[in-house]
């Protein structure tokens, strides 16, 4: 049975094999720890039987007016738990957070843009490519902004495909 439930902090010394996919971003426990204090709500993990950590996500809220939004930093499943809609189940929870109790008007992404199985996943789920951004990853691969809109963007202004591609200067930060 698995158990999903609030990342902590001695996880962190648990879900090092969570993190060797070479596709999941793994930072330093600096960066983990603000995730854990700041959006406590939004950073998750998935436990199987023997308490196994099977995949955890890892997210945050930003932005101001109608860019106030759920973003995802991190989700991965252990490539033996993977194909069980592990990540599915956290994409959701990191969702509904987002559109139940702190009101975003929409969710949001990066992803390699080599990372075919990720996209696939993530436009199953609803998430479409909002923009591209040019050498996202290392100043070298491209990344994938994807977004889906969330019950407060009734227009769905938030999922509008940007018409050209972006470099990691033209972002915003909050």
């Amino acid at each position: 049975m698995t158990t999903i439930r609030r990342f902590c902090c001695n996880d962190l010394l648990r879900f090092s094999l969570v993190n060797f996919d070479h596709l999941t971003e793994t930072f330093n426990m600096s960066f983990y720890m603000t995730y854990l204090a700041r959006w406590p709500d939004y950073f998750n993990v998935a436990e199987g039987p023997g308490n196994r950590i099977m995949g955890y996500i890892m997210g945050k809220v930003e932005g101001q007016g109608e860019s106030w939004h759920g973003h995802v930093t991190a989700v991965t499943v252990s490539t033996e738990y993977r194909r069980q809609q592990l990540a599915k189940k956290l994409m959701n929870m990191l969702e509904d957070i987002s559109d139940k109790m702190d009101k975003a008007y929409f969710v949001d992404l990066f992803v390699r843009a080599s990372n075919m199985p990720a996209i696939k996943m993530y436009e199953k789920l609803g998430y479409v490519i909002s923009r591209r951004v040019l050498r996202y990853y290392s100043g070298e691969e491209d990344g994938l902004d994807m977004r889906k809109a969330l019950s407060r963007d009734v227009e769905k202004k938030s999922i509008i495909p940007l018409k050209r591609p972006i470099t990691p200067d033209e972002l915003e930060y909050d």
